[in-house]
């Protein structure tokens, strides 16, 4: 009988025997699993900071002395040896030296100049007599005579005229003047206004034309007075008459239509006498 499944019953009583109870399953305390990847990053995170923590606590904020050289044997050469190191020279007898015999003779040489390819030759001045100056423009002078001018030290007056034309006062026939843009174009005949008879002043009469590329007529409009007092002095049969001479007119061509006016200025000639007065006694 295997000793770890029987064991003596605890009553007394011999020649029975029980099955012991399984024991239940280790556990491990939770420390000693298995390390994961954030516990290691988290040591190697601790442990670094501490480092860099001891770094800056015990690290040395003094300046770095060098200290003095003391007590380090020199080489200092004896009197009278650099004669002895010189003959170890080897290009002491092959190279010219200062103190050997041809040194008195180089030495004293004088150095040559070298000659320089880039060079200017002296100014030769030529030469020049006072009493020569001025010799060939006298001869100039003497041989050719210029015609003589009188200086302008005040400049000549310019007159000028006005730039309207001046109309007499009382003009002996009736005219016309044609202003604005059609001025520009000119009439291929002369037109021969007739004189009012007519006892009083009459105005003019403006009219506003209108001109295509033909040179004929194509609108006309009688423009009002300017003021009053010319209104009084309008005739009637003489605005009539200068539309109708308006719209018969032809002007030289021209390319575009044009826009102007036409001034009527309108010579009165006083009517004859019907009744002449008797002649008291």
């Amino acid at each position: 009988m295997n000793a770890a499944s029987a064991e003596p019953h605890p009553t007394g009583f011999a020649g029975t025997t029980r099955a012991a109870p399984e024991a239940p399953p280790r556990q491990e305390p939770p420390g000693n699993g298995p390390w994961t990847y954030g516990r290691w990053l988290t040591i190697i995170a601790l442990v670094f900071a501490a480092h860099v923590a001891l770094l800056f606590v015990f690290g040395g904020r003094k300046q770095i002395v060098p200290r003095a050289v003391t007590n380090v044997p020199t080489l200092r050469l004896a009197d009278d040896s650099s004669e002895l190191l010189a003959l170890n020279d080897p290009t002491l007898f092959v190279l010219p030296h200062q103190k050997d015999f041809a040194s008195a003779i180089w030495l004293q040489t004088a150095a040559l100049k070298q000659p320089s390819f880039r060079w200017t030759e002296p100014p030769r001045w030529l030469p020049l007599s006072a009493d020569e100056l001025g010799l060939a423009f006298n001869q100039f002078m003497q041989t050719n005579h210029f015609a003589g001018f009188e200086l302008q030290l005040k400049p000549p007056l310019k007159l000028s005229a006005p730039g309207l034309p001046v109309e007499p006062a009382l003009a002996q026939n009736s005219t016309l003047r044609v202003e604005g843009e059609l001025a520009q174009r000119q009439l291929p005949s002369p037109i021969n206004l007739t004189n009012w008879l007519y006892a009083n002043v009459i105005a003019p009469s403006k009219v506003q034309v209108l001109v295509d590329a033909a040179g004929n007529v194509i609108s006309t409009v009688l423009l009002p007075p300017d003021s009053g007092f010319t209104a009084a002095d309008q005739y009637e049969k003489a605005d009539q008459r200068a539309l109708e001479l308006a719209r018969a007119m032809r002007f030289t061509p021209s390319s575009r239509l044009t826009v102007g006016r036409m001034i009527f200025n309108w010579h009165t000639v006083p009517p004859p006498a019907t009744n002449t007065p008797t002649a008291l006694p």
